[in-house]
């Protein structure tokens, strides 16, 4: 088994509770994981690692590591559980590598978060991870069509549920785990590709705003 050692540097969107990813970790290793929303800041590199596993949230590894005219890459790869808003995250976890990333330190990163319980997606590095950039979009044109009024959110939500087997419909499962969450990813897909797919739909920018004055209060 593969030790790595975990550096905490502040609340982690992917593993925010108890989890046996967490509880395999040694006090040292050859693999050094930088948990939690400072993970991109805290990056030093270190060619003595196996590899070094950066947390992100929407951000490129790049902004880590640095770019280097499409030949970056090194022993660092980045990792995102997903999660969609305040619900619990996934069991999916998607590693991120560069162009010249070590194929060793793919391997090894995936395996010590597998041999966790956890299943692996290998991604390259764009803003976003696979499922915020595919259906994000997704859940923009339903909450346009509400406004629309194309139908209720109750009839929206039952026609994807019934219709192709969802356990649930967009609208209520953005309820559900924070609208205000949905505006912060779309924000920043928006800002780095400009499609307007990526646009934060008007009720997820008015749930931002509520979000932000009843914080204040």
């Amino acid at each position: 088994m593969v030790r790595y050692v975990i550096v905490d540097t502040g609340a982690s969107r992917s593993f925010p509770g108890p989890h046996p990813f967490l509880e395999r970790a040694s006090a040292d290793g050859t693999v050094t994981v930088l948990l939690g929303a400072g993970a991109v800041a805290a990056y030093r590199p270190d060619p003595s690692k196996a590899a070094i596993l950066v947390e992100l949230g929407t951000e490129c590894l790049g902004e880590a590591t640095g770019e280097n005219a499409g030949l970056e890459g090194s022993n660092t790869v980045g990792f995102a559980r997903f999660r969609l808003g305040d619900g619990d995250p996934s069991d999916l976890v998607e590693l991120v590598r560069q162009p010249a990333t070590d194929p060793a330190s793919v391997e090894v990163a995936r395996a010590i978060l597998e041999e966790a319980g956890l299943q692996v997606s290998v991604c390259s590095d764009f803003a976003g991870r696979i499922l915020d950039r595919l259906i994000r979009p997704y859940y923009n044109e339903a909450l346009t069509r509400l406004d629309e009024g194309l139908a209720s959110a109750a009839d929206m939500d039952l026609t994807v549920k019934l219709g192709l087997g969802y356990p649930e419909g967009p609208i209520e499962l953005l309820e559900r785990t924070g609208l205000h969450h949905h505006h912060d990813v779309t924000k920043a897909l928006f800002e780095t590709y400009g499609t307007r797919h990526y646009a934060p739909a008007r009720r997820a920018v008015v749930a931002k705003r509520r979000a932000e004055r009843e914080a204040g209060e």
